[in-house]
C-alpha cells in the first residue's frame, strides 16, 4: 500500500464520484471493480481482492460521504455531519501514528479493509489540511456530483453552473413565471 495517496481531498471526491446519481452508473458494481479502483490509487497491494462484504462497505461508506458533503452547504464550517459516518468509519479501524511530519491516521487492517480505510484517513487529512468544509456535492438533486468548492466564499452550490445552475435557475424561473398574475403557463 502506497505512503503517498496523493491529494486527500481528491482521493474522497473520486470515490464519491464512483457513483454517478444522474446516469445511475456504478464504476464500481462488483468486488473485481473495487479491486480495481482501490488498486489503481495503490490502496492496496497487487494480492489483495475484495469480496461481497468489501463491497457492501465501500457503498456504505460512499454514500456516508456524500451525505456528509451535502452537509457542508449547510455547514460552511464542517461541523457536525450526524451519525452517518459512524457507522462505516467504526468498520474500518485506524490508529493514529507519530511521524516526523506529525500525527496521521493510518489503516490498522491490511487488504481491502486497509484500502477503504485509507479512504478514510484521507477524509480525516482533508479536515487537518482546512479542505473539508470546501468538499461538496451539486445541490441538484438529480446530479449530487462531488467537487471542490473553489469560490472565494465557499458559496458555490453546482458541480457546473453551465448544466446544473442553468437547470435549477430556468426551473425556478418558469415556477416563478407561472405563478404571476397574468403569465401564460409556459
Amino acid at each position: 500500500m502506497s505512503d503517498d495517496m496523493g491529494n486527500p481531498s481528491e482521493l474522497v471526491i473520486d470515490f464519491v464520484n464512483t457513483y454517478d446519481v444522474e446516469e445511475e452508473t456504478d464504476a464500481i458494481p462488483s468486488p473485481a471493480a473495487l479491486t480495481a479502483w482501490l488498486g489503481g490509487r495503490e490502496l492496496i497491494g497487487p494480492e489483495d481482492t475484495a469480496d461481497e462484504r468489501d463491497l457492501a462497505t465501500a457503498a456504505d461508506l460512499r454514500e456516508a460521504l456524500r451525505e456528509a458533503l451535502r452537509h457542508n452547504h449547510d455547514r460552511p464550517g464542517g461541523g457536525d455531519h450526524g451519525p452517518g459516518l459512524s457507522r462505516p468509519f467504526g468498520a474500518l479501524p485506524l490508529r493514529v501514528a507519530l511521524t516526523s511530519g506529525g500525527p496521521v491516521l493510518e489503516p490498522v487492517a491490511t487488504g481491502v479493509p486497509g484500502g477503504l480505510a485509507g479512504i478514510v484517513a484521507a477524509v480525516m487529512n482533508a479536515h487537518a489540511d482546512g479542505m473539508w468544509p470546501r468538499l461538496k456535492v451539486c445541490t441538484e438533486s438529480s446530479c449530487q456530483w462531488a467537487f471542490v468548492d473553489s469560490s472565494k466564499n465557499r458559496s458555490r452550490s453546482w458541480c457546473s453552473m453551465r448544466v446544473c445552475g442553468n437547470r435549477t435557475k430556468t426551473r425556478a424561473y418558469r415556477a416563478r413565471r407561472q405563478t404571476e398574475p397574468g403569465s401564460r403557463h409556459l
